[in-house]
């Protein structure tokens, strides 16, 4: 039974998610601000919940953002679940920034919030099992090997068509499933929407990518939105992907495009 802690002040609205929630077999905890939850996540029972969902407004010093925010900095990885005001985009990219997982606007049709969390538990479910087995090829991988830091194992990329968990490129691989980046025996824990951004990137390696076009194809996100936040996460992977973020190699600005991600750069390439 997976269990779940739902952060929201509106009383109806809490035994409403508490009440069908546990229909739906889950072991569930209500709280009703950023304080309460944050005791209950945070360090001696922090592993109690499978994931949790997460109201933007919340009464007292600590909103949604800070409790995402707070989680991740903590090295806390439980999937958030975000509720925000109608879905305004400012909500949902502030979100995003704090390391919540996925989003749902206000009001919601409670099928809808079911099929996200379990979509949320599936990958929480995959990232255990991954961690526990050996690491896989997935597609559009460079041909070039890899040691494993942690068990010895080298990763050889191998085009196929399998699921893209693991990109590997120079001494550096992406493991898509586990959602880390492993630079010789460094690990990087990347939030899920870091590396969905990342994927869409590897999977357009070579091209000019739009700002526009991450909003919309990554993260839903088609209203007139203000795609600095797009450079925000780019300036957060660059810090993790390349040896100097101040001269990229990977991740290559487009001038008034966008970016591009190469793989293997080489000093005659011209962008």
């Amino acid at each position: 039974m997976s269990a779940v802690l739902v952060v929201e002040d509106e009383q109806h609205l809490a035994d409403g998610l508490r009440f069908n929630l546990k229909a739906e077999g889950y072991d569930v905890d209500v709280v009703g601000d950023g304080e309460a939850a944050l005791r209950a996540l945070l360090p001696a029972t922090g592993d109690r919940y499978d994931a949790v969902v997460l109201d933007v407004m919340l009464p007292g010093l600590k909103d949604g953002f800070a409790v995402a925010h707070e989680l991740r900095q903590a090295g806390r990885f439980v999937p958030v679940l975000m509720l925000t005001a109608r879905g305004r985009p400012e909500d949902v990219l502030r979100g995003f920034e704090a390391g919540a997982d996925d989003y749902l606007p206000k009001p919601f049709e409670l099928q809808i919030l079911l099929a996200r969390l379990r979509s949320l538990l599936r990958r929480r479910e995959w990232m255990h099992r991954d961690q526990s087995s050996s690491p896989r090829t997935g597609t559009q991988l460079v041909d070039h090997p890899v040691n494993d830091p942690k068990t010895g194992t080298e990763w050889r990329g191998a085009a196929h068509d399998a699921a893209d968990e693991i990109f590997v490129f120079g001494i550096k691989a992406i493991d898509f499933n586990s959602l880390e980046l492993r630079v010789g025996d460094r690990i990087v824990r990347l939030t899920l929407m870091e590396a969905q951004l990342l994927r869409y990137l590897v999977r357009h390696a070579g091209k000019a990518v739009s700002r526009k076009a991450m909003l919309e194809e990554v993260w839903g996100l088609r209203e007139d939105t203000d795609t600095r936040a797009i450079d925000n996460f780019i300036v957060r992977l660059r810090k993790y992907i390349e040896d100097d973020p101040s001269k990229p190699r990977h991740l290559l600005t487009v001038r008034s495009v966008g970016y591009r991600f190469v793989a293997e750069p080489n000093s005659s390439a011209k962008f």
